[in-house]
């Protein structure tokens, strides 16, 4: 695999025709998640998805390792998949870290993508790593935006509030 500028802004581009995809996953993730927690999630529209995609990719050390994960989950495959499963996850937990960005919404990111995989199945002709890489881009970008109710507020934990 060569990482050139023309390869990664193709991934952005196959990133952000995904969206019919992707963003129905996010809002039946955030549904899930809402209702697990007793919260009201706001959901995601393709603009919104399409605009933290931008983002991510607007920042060329981040892009251009986004780019890499995502050129190999797309061709990731192993023979009846399961010998796979540990590295599928692997890149795929990792992606949707890096698109949710630092912490605490990286670990965020990760936990959902794992949310996200169980609810995701690949169709029986793509690569094993395909429904992998939907999970991490919902997990990753829903992680990222707002709608939550906890990030919409002020952190108690914010030293201007002491």
């Amino acid at each position: 695999m060569e990482l050139t500028p023309a390869a990664v802004a193709r991934e952005r581009e196959w990133v952000l025709e995904r969206a019919d995809v992707v963003v129905p996953l996010i809002n039946d993730v955030r549904d899930a998640l809402g209702d697990a927690f007793d919260t009201e999630v706001a959901p995601v529209s393709d603009a919104q998805y399409r605009g933290a995609v931008e983002d991510v990719f607007a920042d060329g050390d981040r892009a251009v390792n986004v780019a890499a994960l995502v050129a190999l989950l797309r061709d990731l495959d192993v023979t009846d998949d399961y010998p796979g499963f540990v590295v599928d996850e692997l890149l795929g937990r990792e992606l949707a870290a890096m698109l949710a960005g630092e912490q605490p919404l990286r670990l965020l990111a990760e936990s959902t993508f794992h949310y996200a995989d169980v609810h995701t199945s690949g169709d029986a002709d793509s690569a094993a790593g395909l429904d992998d890489l939907d999970a991490a881009l919902a997990a990753g970008v829903q992680t990222r935006l707002p709608g939550w109710a906890w990030t919409d507020a002020e952190s108690p934990f914010d030293p201007a509030r002491r």
